[in-house]
């Protein structure tokens, strides 16, 4: 599962990344949690960043309280899964990031939180899809989630799913309609851990109240209460 990102970027490295233009203001973001608005890129508009919230509640649930909404779906079975399957071949996006956090269980009660990175601490792009809903009070809302896959071997000790990074030489791809499903298909596997970093970071991540520099930076390891632990 991915429940936590980081976007620690300023607009105008967004800007030159993903040759993309952002209309709105953008400070960069340290500790990117579930329901907050964040910038993608989807097919519709490729060369500029909307700004979608992040869960999406299925249409069978379209009422269902925001703890119920989804934040990732299993590529393994997104173009079979009722609920999913039409955003998989209509409206995917990118989800810019420059980092994403897990939590490795060292105890019953004990879990340690660990970043992950490109190599170079550069931004990425996660696999996403979107959809977009009318509220009771008639507002539409634009929404999207991040689809998963297994881990690759640096993450295989502290979680049993990563996001899917999409390569870089691929996005265009990913976002077009002409790409077919297999094509699709293709793209949604582990990132090589060859090319990316991890490192243990400080527990004020579990707080989403927590969006400073501070929550990315290299800690030594200690557990969901800031204890030091023996385990890295």
């Amino acid at each position: 599962m991915c429940g936590r990102y980081s976007l620690a970027k300023n607009k105008l490295e967004l800007e030159e990344r993903f040759q993309a233009e952002m209309l709105e203001p953008f400070q960069p973001r340290y500790n990117i949690a579930p329901t907050q608005l964040v910038p993608v890129i989807t097919a519709e508009s490729p060369h500029g960043f909307s700004h979608f919230y992040w869960g999406i509640t299925p249409d069978f649930a379209k009422n269902k309280p925001v703890s119920q909404k989804f934040i990732n779906a299993r590529s393994e079975t997104i173009n079979e899964k009722v609920s999913f399957k039409a955003s998989f071949q209509r409206k995917r996006c990118l989800v810019p990031a420059d980092g994403f956090f897990e939590w490795k269980r060292v105890g019953k009660k004990t879990k340690t939180p660990y970043r992950f990175t490109l190599l170079d601490g550069g931004l990425f792009a996660m696999a996403g899809i979107w959809d977009e809903y009318e509220t009771t009070e008639g507002d539409v809302k634009h929404t999207f989630l991040i689809l998963t896959t297994t881990p690759n071997e640096l993450l295989t000790d502290v979680h049993d799913r990563m996001p899917v990074i999409i390569d870089k030489n691929m996005e265009t791809a990913w976002l077009n309609d002409s790409t077919s499903e297999e094509e699709l298909l293709a793209m949604l596997k582990p990132y090589p851990d060859s090319a990316m970093l991890s490192y243990t970071v400080s527990p004020l991540v579990n707080q989403v109240g927590n969006d400073t520099p501070f929550v990315i930076r290299k800690t030594l390891p200690m557990d969901q209460f800031g204890n030091y632990t023996l385990f890295g």
